[in-house]
């Protein structure tokens, strides 16, 4: 098994543990055929240590490059996605919260968190799987939640797949996403309706979907609560001019994707 492979696995293993969701739509679209990984998203902050470029180097060391950089001024977040020569790879998307942005008390929480990881985890390519480092109580996720939902999340789970994404293109029973959307609310998941079900369209070359993330258990120094962990994402990709299918992101869409993590008034 190449080592790609083997951090893939390493990670599905990580996010199905806490997204049981994931293993009955993963049986419910394959219907026993494997399902090709189009994509994943890792989260992390901008600080020295464990900025976007920091987690990128280990990426960059399986054999990716960069495919495209995003922003998304409303979230204050910066991003960039990174492709495999080996096209069944699956793409790899690191996005970053610009914590500069944000009030004196959220850059210090930030700032005392990651100051508790182990010097050298940054260093090593464990640190994609790691988890979260340091401790955190309920009342600071609770409180860092009021400023930043994404700060939040990557506070209470620390480094992990924030989502793997089914890649729709390579479905033998499904040509649109928009059946894929109908079997999933059939089934009872809940999808995303931010800027409505489907964000994108055959015009951005890219349409996207994704569930509402599932709620685990989550030990916090002062208890364990149950929070949004992680969501499975859906995306279907159109040809280019040349012929070749789309390989990057359109920010308007994933700017809602982002909100797969939010906690729904149900819960």
């Amino acid at each position: 098994m190449d080592s790609v492979t083997a951090l893939f696995n390493q990670l599905w293993q990580q996010y199905v543990a806490v997204t049981p969701s994931a293993a009955r739509i993963h049986h419910l679209l394959g219907q026993g055929e494997p399902l090709i990984n189009d994509h994943i998203a890792i989260r992390t902050f901008d600080l020295e240590s464990v900025c976007l470029q920091q987690l990128a180097q280990h990426v960059i060391a399986l054999g990716y490059h960069e495919g495209g950089d995003y922003q998304f001024a409303a979230k204050k977040l910066h991003a960039k996605h990174f492709e495999h020569p080996e096209p069944s790879h699956p793409k790899i998307f690191i996005s970053e919260l610009e914590t500069r942005h944000f009030s004196p008390w959220l850059q210090h929480t930030v700032a005392s968190l990651v100051a508790q990881l182990d010097p050298h985890l940054p260093t090593h390519s464990d640190v994609l799987t790691s988890g979260r480092g340091w401790q955190l109580s309920f009342e600071t996720y609770q409180a860092l939640q009021k400023e930043s939902e994404y700060a939040a999340w990557l506070a209470a789970w620390g480094f992990r797949a924030n989502h793997f994404t089914v890649s729709v293109n390579h479905l033998s029973h499904y040509t649109t996403l928009d059946a894929v959307n109908h079997q999933l609310e059939q089934a009872g998941f809940t999808l995303n309706s931010a800027g409505g079900t489907i964000k994108g369209s055959p015009d951005t070359l890219l349409e996207q979907s994704s569930t509402m993330a599932d709620h685990a258990s989550v030990q916090f120094s002062d208890g364990s609560h149950r929070i949004p962990s992680c969501f499975y994402e859906f995306a279907l990709r159109y040809p280019q001019p040349d012929g070749t299918l789309f390989s990057g992101f359109v920010p308007a869409s994933a700017d809602k994707i982002f909100e797969s993590t939010h906690v729904t008034p149900s819960h």
